[in-house]
């Protein structure tokens, strides 16, 4: 791989002997692997300070899945500071593909475990450090056509601050997918929030199912606490999760030693740094449904769920979201996001608010790079029409046109 820095003017970003010093504004990208190791604390701080939370661009996520799920030196980490301070990170890679098309670019690395796209930037910086990441590409021989990022909040701070520095430039920033997810956000209590956005039958159901479990023996929720084992904890979740549909189709995560190594790194990283949250509703001491989630104020982020499919007719994965409503009590916490696919049976049902998340487009200085992107735009542009057309009803025939009595 290439690592040669890229320079967002007037001065590059230096690496020298794992010291990072630079006097403006600049972005460089060096080897995602390596920029763990040299940012430390400087990226712990830049979290805590960030315009928007997300736990899946901290460290103790990041890493795990470099180590574990990443092409090996294929992802880089574009740094931006200013004055010597670290104002924003953003992981990359080069993807083979856009779409169906055979078009390399540059776009944010995400693995199929990270649920959120949005880089960690330093609040009120926000245009600066794309201003300085557009930079840092154009001047990139290793950067083919476009940048492309995935995951980012529609209309949040770092979504417009990179409208504002494309526009400056000016270049488009289209966007090209958006989609919706639950979000819990709510100034009521736990029971005054489901009393509002539960329709009193599903209540009354899921009432009946508690008392019927109840009946099996001793129910209970539990947190993780102090003194709990968490890699005991971690077992029990990875067997609930692969005795189920996941394990049967390969998708657990437990299924590969990658993800299960992966799993455990990420829960014990998010334990050490005071991100983690994980529940569990027992019958008689045995997990019936474990959920994880990850703190980080003002913000949260529902991660991973599992529940043993041998007692589904009593719902337990819906009883211990009923459980996860206490969060609405954290003095820390204004909202948590499902990270669940848009329209959710089972999450949607219980959580009113949206959160509607964006793919986006740039293009890189050049011709030959403007070329491709707008090459690629047309084609799905042309795409989106096409399918619109073919799902539009057809137009009413004279054989339509009729009076029914």
């Amino acid at each position: 791989m290439d690592t040669a820095a890229t320079t967002a003017a007037p001065t590059a970003l230096q690496s020298t002997g794992g010291d990072l010093r630079l006097a403006v504004a600049v972005a460089e990208a060096i080897p995602a692997l390596e920029a763990i190791e040299l940012l430390g604390p400087e990226w712990t701080a830049l979290a805590g300070e960030a315009s928007e939370p997300n736990a899946y661009a901290e460290s103790w996520f990041v890493d795990p899945g470099l180590r574990r799920l990443a092409p090996p030196g294929e992802v880089r980490m574009l740094a931006v500071r200013q004055g010597g301070r670290l104002d924003g990170l953003l992981p990359l890679w080069i993807a083979p593909r856009y779409g169906r098309m055979p078009v390399r670019h540059v776009e944010n690395w995400l693995h199929p475990h990270c649920l959120l796209g949005t880089p960690l930037v330093r609040a009120g910086q926000e245009q600066a450090f794309w201003a300085a990441a557009l930079a840092a590409l154009d001047g990139a021989g290793w950067a083919p056509a476009f940048l492309h990022v995935s995951g980012l909040v529609d209309q949040g701070p770092v979504h417009r601050g990179l409208i504002a520095a494309a526009r400056a430039l000016g270049r488009p920033c289209d966007t090209v997918h958006r989609t919706r997810r639950a979000l819990l956000a709510s100034g009521l209590s736990p029971q005054a929030y489901y009393e509002t956005n539960v329709r009193k039958k599903k209540r009354k159901e899921l009432k009946r199912l508690r008392a019927r479990l109840a009946e099996q023996g001793e129910l209970r929720f539990r947190a993780l606490a102090a003194g709990d084992d968490l890699g005991a904890w971690s077992d029990s979740f990875l067997a609930i999760e692969r005795s189920g549909w996941k394990g049967r189709s390969g998708s657990a995560l437990a299924s590969t030693p990658e993800g299960e190594a992966f799993f455990r790194e990420v829960l014990a990283g998010a334990h050490a740094a005071g991100r983690l949250q994980f529940l569990r509703l027992d019958l008689d001491g045995r997990p019936l449904a474990m959920l994880v989630n990850f703190l980080t104020p003002p913000g949260s982020f529902s991660f991973k769920i599992a529940f043993d499919e041998a007692f589904a007719r009593f719902s337990p994965g819906v009883l211990i979201e009923l459980e996860n409503l206490r969060v609405l009590e954290h003095p820390d916490i204004a909202w948590m996001d499902s990270c669940a696919v848009e329209d959710h049976p089972m999450i949607d049902s219980l959580w009113s608010g949206r959160r509607s998340l964006v793919r986006v487009t740039v293009p890189l200085a050049g011709l030959r790079r403007r070329a491709l992107f707008q090459i690629c735009r047309t084609a799905e542009n042309g795409s989106a029409a096409l399918r619109r057309l073919l799902a539009s009803p057809p137009a009413p025939g004279p054989e339509d046109s009729r009076d029914d009595d």
